[in-house]
């Protein structure tokens, strides 16, 4: 952009860290030489006011010491500069300076000075005038048509239009609606003033109007216009633009017409006389000042217009004929004459660069080198091409497509569980029934290898498992330091969670600044939920456990949770969960197998699963790495599908109550209304019984809530052993069919995709989604079921029924032998070779009862119990609507 950079002139810096604005520029002949040389004129925020006449030796010098020609200091912070007549008796040009509370009106000499320093400027106050009102920005002109001289007229930050005739005050109008000011400009051939109001619409007011209307001492001039003192302020004409404006200017070439020109934020606007639009130009950057600026064919209009990317854009009407680069971003542009050189561009930034300078380009001598020309030899190329694909083929076989490089890690995080509880629990304030709740503290501790800022710890456990302190930061740790942190867990709640396993994550940034998280898996001791207990020889629900090793004490598995005998031989065990519910452990003395039964099917989770990680730990400590668990039992889906029915009816409650909540908000809302136009009325009425009905429906409103309120936590329980039921069952699949751990994490992925239920998106929907996708990708009779694509919309079902038979049709289809994989290609050859084949997943109601009645067969058939949860009884309210 060298080429099109603005020609630096002369410029300077003003002050330092002082803020300047569009109003705070001005370019005029001040002290009335009457040369026509145009003397630069700036105030700043912080009060310094200076002046400026320009004489550089050569293009692009600094500011002299005498190009200055007056800085004083007015200590109240300078709005605006405008140079005009001012002063009566006199058409000599002053100096009009805007205080946020006054305004100020200055003459400008100078003395022929007889040294050489120059001549000596100063300023004379010639009148001043103390506002009632904090001013916002101002304009002036021969308003009514004054011969002459100029009047200036001020608008306050509320909206008020303040009149003065030179020395003295003539009037004062608030404008209608008026929220916050905009830009103000006068047009001397219409004799109006336009602003842009905050409702993003031009406005013109005829002086006429505003001298004749009510008068403004005090804002409330709607009041006296009812009483008919004074004549109503009305506007002329109005044009919304649909945006904010930064600038309004009046141009009037000749005199039979006049344009004014408005600068939005993404727009700029001409419009004629009475409010019609000539042309508006939208703009491609953002705006920051603007100035129509001549006239140079018949009917054009050159305008410039400064944006907020350093760059200054000339337009005839709306065709961009220039743009220059500026070294800063302008608030304020003006065009004059200066030392004789006409057409001087004088922009000045918010920070106080001043600049003058003018377009133009600099012709470049530099000329490109020719290339030289040489034929391609493809041969050469194409064997040099297959060197380096075999270079590259053969660094994808041996280190991957990426390189692996060996790196310590930057933070190593451990976790420790105490064997023992708390002395004192920190679950004082915890009951579940009758047992005092325990707790035990955990302690991850931190090693970091570098110096690491700001590492943040989050600990996770598994409702209704609770934290004393689940958040640590550690600021910029030193390398090889050991930081370690200690919290408590206890159970709050009287069920049981689907997990004892927590999770500590690190997240922490590099000294390069990239960010890294860390993770490290803990286990809670079952004895933190559970307690020993009698065994029971029924139950409702069991399970049996087949290994393929002789069966293990359970005294010696279980420590802690049964008494030692006189045999040493321990095969039936009792547990007894904190909140109530049991659940036994039988080891068979003949057989290789082991029993769980509990009343509850969800219970059997924890047990199981501790039962077996406790065993795989035994066989480890005595070096036996073969042994195995199985399960060769029915799967009990009919138990697990009660568990799915009874949370999503808790859903559908859910979403009925709040509806039945909705209904009675907008009831009481109603009621409210009519009650408060009844106490408005001016001649009272009788009620109507309306205050017993807001007494009733605020009753109906407080118990729905309530009743939400306990559906929710209802759900959260339910959703938490619908968890359980599905580890059980994720666990018994794979025991029978004897899955790897990549395919048992396929199911987990499919099984539980949620941590946390919502009405918005539900475990059921979710899982029929991630099931349907199982079934129609590795699980798939042909390639052509793999082609059908799944809705890309979750919502909540109608029943579970489809959910059910999907489930169902999983495991007929993993008992035929299919497999589980995510890729479709490794699952397509598998497909082919499964003993009996996989049925195709069913297309209509007919097909689904089809399948149905063959895996019955294959899985248990209990009576499904439904937990129905009644809602309460709240009748709609009679004869009142919204």
């Amino acid at each position: 952009m060298s080429l099109f950079k603005a020609r630096d002139w002369w410029s300077t810096v003003l002050g330092e860290k002082e803020e300047f604005d569009q109003g705070c520029l001005c370019l005029a002949d001040v002290d009335n030489t009457g040369n026509g040389q145009d003397k630069i004129i700036v105030g700043s925020f912080m009060g310094y006011l200076r002046i400026f006449n320009p004489h550089p030796v050569k293009t692009g010098d600094g500011a002299q010491a005498e190009d200055m020609l007056l800085e004083v200091h007015l200590r109240d912070p300078i709005l605006q500069v405008e140079v005009g007549k001012f002063v009566s008796g006199t058409e000599m040009l002053h100096l009009a300076v805007l205080h946020s509370r006054k305004l100020c009106v200055y003459s400008v000499s100078g003395t022929l000075g007889n040294v050489e320093h120059g001549n000596q400027y100063q300023i004379k106050l010639m009148y001043e005038h103390n506002l009632q009102r904090t001013a916002c920005n101002m304009t002036y002109g021969s308003f009514g048509g004054v011969k002459g001289r100029d009047l200036i007229c001020i608008q306050s930050m509320d909206g008020m239009l303040m009149v003065f005739e030179q020395e003295s005050y003539a009037f004062g109008r608030f404008l209608p609606g008026s929220l916050l000011p905009g830009p103000l400009a006068y047009s001397s051939r219409t004799d109006s003033f336009i602003t842009v109001s905050s409702c993003q619409q031009v406005e013109s007011y005829k002086y006429q109007v505003l001298a004749f209307a009510t008068d403004a001492d005090k804002r409330q001039e709607t009041e006296q216009q009812k009483l008919g003192s004074g004549k109503r302020l009305v506007v002329d004409w109005t044009l919304n633009i649909g945006e904010q404006a930064l600038d309004i200017c009046i141009v009037s070439f000749n005199q039979s017409a006049s344009s004014v020109f408005v600068l939005g934020e993404r727009n700029f606007f001409c419009l004629k006389d009475n409010g019609q639009i000539r042309f508006m130009k939208k703009l491609d950057c953002s705006p920051s000042c603007f100035l129509p600026y001549c006239s140079v064919s018949e009917g054009t209009i050159n305008t410039l217009i400064g944006n907020h990317n350093h760059m200054l854009h000339i337009y005839q009407d709306v065709t961009l004929k220039w743009a220059t680069q500026l070294p800063h971003i302008p608030v304020a542009v003006r065009v004059g004459c200066l030392h004789d050189l006409k057409g001087v561009i004088v922009t000045l930034s918010d920070d106080g660069h001043l600049q003058c300078s003018y377009l133009g380009t600099d012709p470049s001598f530099f000329q490109a080198p020719k290339v030289e020309s040489r034929e391609l030899h493809y041969e050469e190329l194409d064997i040099e091409l297959k060197e380096l694909q075999k270079i590259i083929k053969d660094v994808n076989k041996s280190q991957g497509i990426w390189p692996m490089t060996e790196r310590e890690d930057d933070l190593k995080v451990s976790a420790m569980v105490s064997p023992k509880f708390d002395s004192v629990s920190q679950a004082a304030d915890v009951e579940v029934g009758t047992d005092l709740v325990p707790s035990v503290t955990v302690k991850v501790t931190l090693q970091n290898r570098l110096a690491l800022q700001k590492a943040k710890l989050s600990v996770y456990v598994q409702p209704p498992l609770v934290l004393t302190c689940d958040q640590f930061t550690f600021e910029f740790m030193a390398p090889e330091m050991s930081r370690t942190v200690a919290f408590s867990v206890y159970l709050k709640g009287s069920y049981t969670p689907s997990e004892l396993e927590g999770n500590a994550v690190v997240s922490y940034s590099r000294p390069s600044g990239i960010p890294r998280v860390i993770q490290c898996k803990f286990r809670l001791p079952l004895k933190l939920i559970c307690l020993p207990g009698q065994p029971s020889k029924t139950a409702s629900h069991k399970l049996t456990i087949d290994t393929n090793k002789s069966p293990v004490s359970l005294l010696s598995l279980f420590p802690g949770f049964a008494n030692q005998s006189e045999d040493d031989q321990v095969n039936v065990m009792g547990f007894r969960f904190l909140g109530g519910s049991r659940v036994t452990l039988l080891a068979s003395k003949t057989s290789q197998r082991y029993r769980i039964q509990s009343e509850q099917f969800e219970d059997l989770w924890l047990i199981t699963n501790e039962l077996i990680i406790r065993l795989q730990e035994y066989f480890e400590k005595q070096g036996i790495k073969d042994f195995a668990c199985s399960f060769s039992g029915s799967m009990p889906l009919q138990e697990y599908f009660e568990l799915i029915d009874h949370h999503f009816e808790l859903r559908i409650n859910g979403e009925k109550l709040e509806e039945l909540l909705s209904e009675r908000a907008v009831q009481f809302r109603a009621i409210q209304r009519r009650l408060l136009t009844r106490f408005k009325d001016k001649t009272p009425a009788p009620l109507q019984h309306l205050d017993t009905l807001l007494d009733g429906t605020y009753k109906q409103v407080i118990a729905l809530a309530d009743a939400v309120e306990e559906n929710q936590d209802s759900l959260f329980q339910s959703f938490t052993r619908l968890k359980s039921a599905t580890h059980l069952v994720i666990l018994l699949i794979g025991l029978w069919q004897k899955l790897s751990t990549d395919q048992i994490a396929i199911l987990e992925a499919a099984f539980l995709p949620l941590q946390q239920d919502t009405q918005e998106l539900g475990w059921e929907e979710t899982v029929d989604a991630a099931i349907s996708h199982l079934l129609k990708t590795c699980l798939s009779k042909s390639s052509k079921e793999q082609a059908l694509n799944l809705s890309s919309q979750l919502n909540i079902p109608k029943d579970t029924s489809r959910l059910k038979k999907h489930i169902t049709l999983l495991c007929d289809r993993l008992a035929k032998g299919g497999r589980l994989c995510l890729s479709t290609d490794a699952a397509a050859p598998q497909t082919m070779v499964m003993p009996g084949g996989c049925t195709t997943i069913p297309e209509s109601d007919l097909e689904e009862r089809s399948i149905e009645q063959d895996s019955t067969e294959l899985f248990t058939n209990h009576k499904h119990l439904i937990v129905e949860t009644p809602l309460p009884e709240v009748s709609p309210l009679q004869g009142v609507s919204e």
